[in-house]
């Protein structure tokens, strides 16, 4: 049995050596770095449009940098291993002081931002967020430099469950469905026989499910074997802990719900009210994570995964306070990754043709040699 326990928290590959060989042999960019531009943007405006007319958004700025004391800052596992980058801010010659640092995701604040933009229930409000993720390992499709659509929509009580939460998927592929089409219709280069479109249609499974199916594979390997027989699926219910033990991935505690009971389609017992969008990438012949969303906690379970997490401590940060105050909205939400997103539909073989950051020199000497055009 291969190792699952080292498969939960945080993604990427994390050996140069093992990158090479996952990196195409025999790539050839459909689109020159100017037409790449060129359809990145159709692509990006395409998909920040018609999110905000299928969910009802609104697009708002987002915060780059948050005060540390807020904990409205996104933690991203719950297991430490990935943390903001932080410094201190010595205004008025350190009299009055902020100890601040970079958001690594807007999940938090965005709950927060629905109750200060007044958006009534069925409203919400869409970003174009920016953040810094420094502990990811630099390979094909992480890079410590993140952009992501990052939604939040006002919901009831009542509609905190897997039926809205199925719907909002199903609306957001549409979306990204259509952008595909979009762009495929306006740079006719990038139709090919070797790389399939979108599937019109998700498959929707729940882990556990994924787990009856590969009891042996840890997490990433069984994402990989399920892709091979369903091109795109949405798994419902990541971070409870599954039959062998494990949950199929990490979640922090504090934002999506993933301890509420659920039913599956067959009518077993499960849990979770999230998941993540994932599809199988013809490029780079690898398992491809689009977005992760889900139902967010309420103040029952919050308190239910603080304590399964042994972070009941957080209860004192204002974030947690708001929600165990009922002084911000229910809310379902998520993040789409950009680059991700524009990899995939511009056929690319690595993130760093669609986004500038930085990468280390033996990452880019590896792409010159496989005609690879990461920008610097």
């Amino acid at each position: 049995m291969q190792d699952k326990k080292a498969d939960l928290a945080g993604p990427g590959i994390g050996d140069y050596a093992e990158l090479e060989n996952v990196l195409p042999a025999d790539y050839r960019s459909l689109l020159a770095p100017k037409e790449t531009q060129k359809a990145l943007f159709a692509a990006k405006n395409y998909i920040e449009e018609n999110l905000c007319k299928e969910l009802n958004l609104m697009m708002v700025t987002v915060p780059l940098i948050v005060d540390t004391t807020s904990g409205v800052n996104d933690y991203l596992d719950r297991d430490g291993s990935r943390t903001p980058i932080q410094f201190h801010i010595s205004n008025d010659y350190d009299k009055h002081p902020v100890d601040a640092e970079l958001v690594q995701a807007a999940t938090k604040w965005k709950r927060m931002a629905l109750k200060q933009f007044d958006c009534q229930v069925g409203e919400g409000i869409n970003t174009d967020m920016r953040a810094v993720r420094k502990d990811y390992f630099l390979d094909h499709d992480h890079s410590a430099y993140v952009d992501q659509w990052d939604w939040e929509l006002v919901v009831t009580e009542e509609q905190r469950n897997l039926q809205l939460l199925t719907e909002v998927v199903r609306k957001i592929w549409k979306v990204l469905c259509g952008a595909e089409r979009h762009v495929l219709e306006r740079f006719p280069k990038l139709r090919s026989d070797k790389y399939p479109n979108l599937p019109e249609e998700l498959t929707f499974l729940h882990a556990e499910e994924i787990l009856e199916r590969y009891p042996d594979l840890p997490r990433k390997a069984r994402e990989t074997a399920i892709l091979q027989e369903f091109p795109a699926i949405f798994i419902y219910g990541i971070g409870w802990t599954l039959q062998d033990g494990y949950p199929h991935e990490m979640r922090a505690a504090d934002y999506d719900d993933w301890v509420s009971e659920t039913t599956s389609a067959d009518g077993r017992p499960m849990h979770g009210l999230n998941g993540d969008i994932l599809v199988w990438n013809p490029v780079t012949k690898r398992r491809h994570e689009l977005t992760s969303m889900g139902v967010r906690v309420n103040k029952q379970t919050l308190r239910q995964q603080l304590e399964l997490t042994k972070q009941l401590d957080f209860l004192e940060l204002p974030y947690h306070k708001a929600i165990m105050n009922d002084e911000i909205p229910l809310s379902i939400g998520g993040g789409i990754g950009q680059a991700r997103t524009l990899m995939y539909i511009l056929k690319k073989a690595h993130l760093g043709e669609v986004s500038v950051t930085v990468w280390p020199e033996i990452l880019k000497k590896m792409c010159r040699e496989k005609n690879i055009h990461v920008l610097d």
